[in-house]
């Protein structure tokens, strides 16, 4: 009995192996989370150190959220609620999101569609059948695509919902064939907003209450609370005076960081709409941006997705990496136009890359001089590229350029713009960046109605970039136009 009691005592040595195999597993895979945790927290410290020198150096006053596998390990308020810098930042404050708020209206849109309510190739006089008769060559997916060739109105006949219609009612012609030219306003929201409306039976706002903020979790997302309301952070310009502003369009979203990046969890995961769906919403004009922003796919594969909005000082961004599952989400009321710079800093941090901080941005720091006084903005500008390279950025010059002639030119102001856009294509840059500011050119030409110009620069355009069609499709219309 002894012997059989030994024999059953003894433990094979297979089994010990496996017993010894089991416990450096779980020691291996111990000491390789606890390595992952220590790199973390790593980069976390270098994250709040460099959101911390953005700060100091004036370009970044907002709150900041950074999520990597659906765990937020990062958020944080740098600076102050307005431009008294008297009561700092919490991360319960509230932000105008700017053209992010579009991307409700076009989930909403594919909500009615997976519901049967509606079809992208409805026309828009389906649903306004009072409108010229150029509302039934309008296919609603070209509405909200930007490729509706509904022009800009003016703030004289957009700056409310009432304005936008009476203005429609009265539109004699399209500036371009729908399908043809990406041109980005606000007419398209609206009108995407009452299609809502109407089809649903519900207010915009009721609506995106009940199927999207609610179902998505964002709690604290209101639509259109005011811009001054209790918990708001009020946005601010560069010398610290309030930037008031009208808000007689409705149907804008305010809301905290931690809600945006619960929007981006919610959109990602199924939970709003389909894969399907998300993906025939992200489709864009070339060059253009879809009620998504960008996105990139591989196949039906969504790999990223990003956006930024603005206005009137506000400024919002984030960027969500699928695949890496990392989102990063800014707000700030103070827009220094440089969100998408310092996601580059925080991917290279996670990435153990090296990073850099921003400078203080070109474009904000000339452009109301060249508003003022373009000469005397021109020659500003010249002495910062002589002498003021160590503090301001001119990485990407000739964007900043672009972007004060697309500010002169949004007020009215052409020859101005047509003058800092042509300094701007004289600069050595991609091809595609060139086209980009000859298109331009052309738009300011045409608002002026020397076509003769206009068209002179959109061909330059072209020849720069065939592949910029809305270049193209401006110089069609035109060229239509001579016949």
């Amino acid at each position: 009995m002894t012997e059989i009691g030994s024999l059953i005592n003894k433990k094979p040595r297979s089994l010990k192996r496996i017993l010894y195999m089991k416990r450096l597993i779980y020691f291996i895979l111990l000491s390789i989370s606890v390595m992952d945790s220590f790199a973390q927290q790593a980069a976390v410290r270098q994250i709040d150190s460099a959101m911390q020198l953005a700060h100091q150096r004036g370009i970044f006053n907002g709150n900041i959220l950074v999520a990597v596998k659906g765990k937020v390990i990062y958020e944080r308020s740098l600076g102050y609620a307005d431009g008294t810098k008297t009561t700092p930042l919490n991360l319960s404050m509230k932000f105008d999101i700017g053209s992010i708020s579009k991307e409700f209206n076009g989930v909403a849109i594919m909500l009615l569609s997976e519901r049967g309510k509606l079809s992208l190739d409805d026309s828009l006089a389906k649903f306004f059948p009072e409108f010229p008769a150029w509302a039934k060559t309008i296919k609603l997916k070209q509405l909200i695509n930007y490729t509706s060739g509904i022009p800009a109105l003016g703030p004289a006949a957009d700056s409310t919902d009432a304005l936008v219609y009476q203005s429609l009612l009265k539109l004699n012609a399209l500036a371009a064939q729908p399908g043809t030219v990406y041109i980005y306003n606000h007419v398209n929201v609206v009108l995407q907003r009452r299609i809502i409306e109407k089809v649903s039976g519900l207010s915009y706002a009721e609506f995106i209450r009940k199927n999207l903020l609610q179902p998505a979790g964002m709690n604290a997302s209101l639509v259109d609370y005011p811009v001054n309301g209790f918990g708001m952070a009020k946005a601010f310009d560069q010398a610290g005076r309030p930037s008031d502003y009208a808000t007689g369009v409705t149907g804008w979203v305010r809301l905290p960081v931690r809600d945006l990046y619960e929007w981006t969890r919610a959109l990602h995961s199924g939970k709003l709409i389909s894969e399907k769906s998300l993906k025939l919403l992200a489709e864009s004009f070339p060059g253009g941006e879809s009620s998504l922003g960008t996105t990139g796919y591989e196949g039906d594969r969504l790999i990223w997705h990003q956006h930024q909005g603005s206005n009137y000082n506000h400024e919002a961004a984030f960027y969500t990496n699928l695949p890496e599952d990392i989102t990063i989400v800014m707000m700030t009321n103070n827009q220094q136009m440089k969100v998408w710079p310092l996601k580059t800093t925080i991917l290279n941090i996670l990435h153990h890359q090296p990073y850099t901080v921003p400078k203080k941005s070109l474009y904000l720091t000339i452009r109301d001089r060249m508003l003022d006084d373009v000469n005397v903005g021109l020659a500003y500008y010249r002495q910062l590229k002589a002498t003021g390279q160590e503090r301001y950025d001119f990485s990407f010059e000739i964007g900043d350029l672009i972007s004060t002639g697309k500010y002169l030119q949004r007020r009215n102001k052409y020859d101005e713009a047509i003058k800092v856009l042509q300094t701007a294509v004289q600069l050595q840059a991609r091809n595609g960046d060139l086209s980009y500011g000859y298109e331009l050119i052309g738009d300011c030409y045409q608002e002026k109605g020397d076509l003769a110009q206009a068209a002179a620069s959109y061909r330059k355009a072209v020849e720069l970039s065939p592949e910029n069609k809305n270049a193209a499709g401006r110089l069609q219309a035109i060229e239509k136009k001579a016949k």
